[in-house]
Protein backbone atom coordinates (compact mmCIF):
# COMPACT_ATOMS: atom_id res chain seq x y z
CA UNK A 1 0.00 0.00 0.00
CA UNK A 2 3.08 2.92 1.02
CA UNK A 3 4.20 2.11 -2.33
CA UNK A 4 1.27 2.72 -4.31
CA UNK A 5 0.61 6.26 -1.97
CA UNK A 6 4.14 7.39 -2.88
CA UNK A 7 3.03 6.96 -6.65
CA UNK A 8 0.01 8.49 -6.11
CA UNK A 9 1.88 11.66 -4.17
CA UNK A 10 4.12 11.52 -7.41
CA UNK A 11 1.82 11.98 -9.75
CA UNK A 12 -0.55 14.52 -7.92
CA UNK A 13 2.96 16.71 -7.40
CA UNK A 14 3.68 15.96 -11.15
CA UNK A 15 0.60 17.33 -12.23
CA UNK A 16 1.99 20.58 -11.13
CA UNK A 17 5.14 20.75 -12.99
CA UNK A 18 2.85 19.55 -15.93
CA UNK A 19 0.45 22.38 -15.46
CA UNK A 20 3.56 24.74 -15.29
CA UNK A 21 4.94 23.64 -18.43
CA UNK A 22 1.83 23.67 -19.86
CA UNK A 23 0.86 27.01 -19.17
CA UNK A 24 4.28 28.73 -19.92
CA UNK A 25 3.62 27.13 -23.46
CA UNK A 26 0.25 28.30 -24.02
CA UNK A 27 0.36 31.64 -22.74
CA UNK A 28 4.39 33.04 -21.59
CA UNK A 29 3.67 36.71 -20.98
CA UNK A 30 2.66 36.59 -17.41
CA UNK A 31 5.38 34.32 -16.37
CA UNK A 32 8.04 36.31 -19.22
CA UNK A 33 6.55 39.72 -17.06
CA UNK A 34 7.30 37.89 -13.55
CA UNK A 35 11.20 36.89 -14.60
CA UNK A 36 11.93 40.07 -16.36
CA UNK A 37 10.53 41.93 -13.00
CA UNK A 38 13.49 40.15 -10.73
CA UNK A 39 15.68 41.73 -13.54
CA UNK A 40 16.18 38.03 -15.51
CA UNK A 41 15.57 38.07 -19.43
CA UNK A 42 12.07 36.82 -20.13
CA UNK A 43 13.62 34.13 -22.46
CA UNK A 44 14.02 32.45 -19.36
CA UNK A 45 10.47 31.36 -19.35
CA UNK A 46 11.55 28.14 -22.49
CA UNK A 47 14.16 26.80 -20.74
CA UNK A 48 12.02 26.72 -17.51
CA UNK A 49 9.01 25.11 -19.28
CA UNK A 50 11.38 22.40 -20.43
CA UNK A 51 12.50 22.19 -16.71
CA UNK A 52 8.61 21.76 -15.82
CA UNK A 53 8.21 18.54 -17.87
CA UNK A 54 11.47 17.13 -17.23
CA UNK A 55 10.81 17.60 -13.52
CA UNK A 56 6.96 15.58 -13.63
CA UNK A 57 8.75 13.16 -16.19
CA UNK A 58 11.75 12.41 -13.61
CA UNK A 59 9.12 12.54 -10.35
CA UNK A 60 6.51 9.81 -12.31
CA UNK A 61 9.54 7.54 -13.91
CA UNK A 62 12.44 7.34 -11.42
CA UNK A 63 15.76 6.99 -11.39
CA UNK A 64 16.88 9.74 -8.83
CA UNK A 65 13.35 10.79 -7.03
CA UNK A 66 15.29 11.74 -4.44
CA UNK A 67 17.11 14.15 -5.82
CA UNK A 68 14.63 15.81 -8.33
CA UNK A 69 12.74 16.14 -5.19
CA UNK A 70 15.56 18.32 -3.17
CA UNK A 71 15.92 20.22 -6.47
CA UNK A 72 12.05 21.09 -7.10
CA UNK A 73 11.67 21.93 -3.36
CA UNK A 74 14.30 24.81 -3.54
CA UNK A 75 12.05 25.74 -6.96
CA UNK A 76 9.04 26.08 -5.38
CA UNK A 77 10.50 27.74 -2.09
CA UNK A 78 12.49 30.31 -5.20
CA UNK A 79 9.14 30.59 -7.25
CA UNK A 80 6.92 31.38 -4.24
CA UNK A 81 8.80 34.77 -4.16
CA UNK A 82 7.33 36.06 -7.20
CA UNK A 83 3.84 35.55 -5.70
CA UNK A 84 3.94 37.38 -2.77
CA UNK A 85 1.97 40.43 -3.87
CA UNK A 86 0.00 41.32 -0.66
CA UNK A 87 -1.46 44.20 -2.07
CA UNK A 88 -1.49 43.74 -5.56
CA UNK A 89 -3.08 40.50 -5.53
CA UNK A 90 -3.91 38.95 -1.82
CA UNK A 91 -4.76 35.58 -3.76
CA UNK A 92 -1.33 35.32 -5.05
CA UNK A 93 -0.01 34.72 -1.23
CA UNK A 94 -1.93 32.06 -1.15
CA UNK A 95 -0.03 30.15 -4.11
CA UNK A 96 3.04 31.37 -1.68
CA UNK A 97 2.17 29.56 0.76
CA UNK A 98 1.06 26.19 -1.93
CA UNK A 99 4.41 26.25 -3.02
CA UNK A 100 6.02 25.81 0.74
CA UNK A 101 3.58 23.05 1.04
CA UNK A 102 4.80 21.49 -1.93
CA UNK A 103 7.91 22.39 -1.08
CA UNK A 104 7.24 20.05 2.10
CA UNK A 105 6.00 17.12 0.31
CA UNK A 106 9.17 17.52 -2.02
CA UNK A 107 11.06 16.86 1.21
CA UNK A 108 9.70 14.08 2.35
CA UNK A 109 9.77 12.51 -0.73
CA UNK A 110 13.65 13.36 -1.14
CA UNK A 111 13.84 11.47 3.03
CA UNK A 112 11.60 8.46 1.82
CA UNK A 113 12.15 7.83 -1.98
CA UNK A 114 10.44 6.77 -4.94
CA UNK A 115 9.49 3.36 -3.03
CA UNK A 116 9.19 0.23 -5.61
CA UNK A 117 7.12 1.93 -8.51
CA UNK A 118 9.37 3.52 -10.70
CA UNK A 119 9.65 2.83 -14.52
CA UNK A 120 13.61 2.82 -14.75
CA UNK A 121 15.99 2.60 -12.11
CA UNK A 122 15.52 0.51 -8.87
CA UNK A 123 12.72 1.77 -6.57
CA UNK A 124 13.34 1.55 -2.71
Amino acid sequence: MDDWLNLAGRVLIALIFFGGFAQKIGDPGPVQGMIEGIGLPGWMVWPVAIFNLVAGIALLTGPWVPAWALVLAGYCLFTSYFHWQLRADPWQVSIMVKNWAIAGGLLILAAQGPGRLVLFGRGG
